[in-house]
């Protein structure tokens, strides 16, 4: 609609004011940004270039998401309250994925890099981020499919000086609290990885406990484990994801 950086701001301040069932309405006809049915957004920021936000999205209250060129929101997707998200080119959450509370996910601007960077966020169906954690997003950061990055004060950081190297988690994934990811590091699927582990670099094998400084595959987890890591992230999850 060719409205400017700095009035966009404005209009969005405006509309994050307004009571929830007048702003899907404001978000289409005055930002463009695409809303779908039964969406409830709380007294939340959202300032970016494009918005697609799915059917029977929840936001609630505190939020700021700012700066993202696009920013993806599929069908039922559930924000909490006193989340930050900043910058970068593209942030997606997959169908049903949650983030609860006064989590950090950052983009640098304009990073002093040496190499090429693809500064995208994407956390993929029914995967779920608690409480209290850091993502730098400057370069990719991809969860697969019913990762749950759960307790409290992990961080996960692309950047590191004048280089950058994206980091991976894989799908079903149970991740423990304060956890650390460097750049270039990558965890498979259906692990767990135990609380204070230290990821450096890519690890391989999957269906394993994770642990360590330096984190390190310990052993196979059991048919117990498995059944774990498998089971839904949400009660409404449906069975194809």
């Amino acid at each position: 609609m060719g409205v400017g950086i700095r009035n966009r701001r404005v209009l969005a301040a405006l509309i994050g004011l307004l009571p929830s069932r007048l702003k899907p309405f404001c978000y289409r006809t005055i930002l463009g940004y695409r809303v779908g049915r039964n969406v409830r957004i709380g007294l939340t920021l959202i300032d970016v270039s494009e918005a697609s936000i799915g059917d029977d999205v929840q936001i609630g209250h505190g939020n700021a998401i700012v700066g993202v060129k696009s920013l993806q929101l599929d069908e039922h997707v559930r924000v909490g309250h006193l989340n930050i998200v900043r910058g970068g080119d593209e942030v997606v959450f997959g169908a049903y994925a949650e983030l609860l509370r006064l989590n950090q996910l950052n983009s640098i601007p304009d990073p002093e890099v040496v190499n090429y960077t693809n500064p995208r966020l994407y956390v993929g169906p029914g995967s779920v981020i608690t409480s209290g954690h850091k993502i730098d997003f400057t370069d990719e950061v991809r969860l697969g499919r019913r990762v749950i990055l759960g307790g409290r004060n992990s961080s996960i950081w692309t950047h590191n000086r004048q280089r950058t190297a994206p980091v991976s988690i894989g799908e079903m994934t149970y991740v423990g609290s304060e956890i650390r990811m460097a750049p270039g590091s990558a965890i498979p699927e259906r692990c767990i990885v135990g609380i204070g582990a230290v990821i450096v670099d890519a690890i391989e094998l999957p269906e394993h406990l994770i642990g360590g400084v330096p984190a390190r595959a310990i052993k196979p987890l059991s048919d117990e484990d498995l059944f774990l890591v498998e089971r839904k992230t949400r009660d409404d999850l449906p069975d194809h994801l």
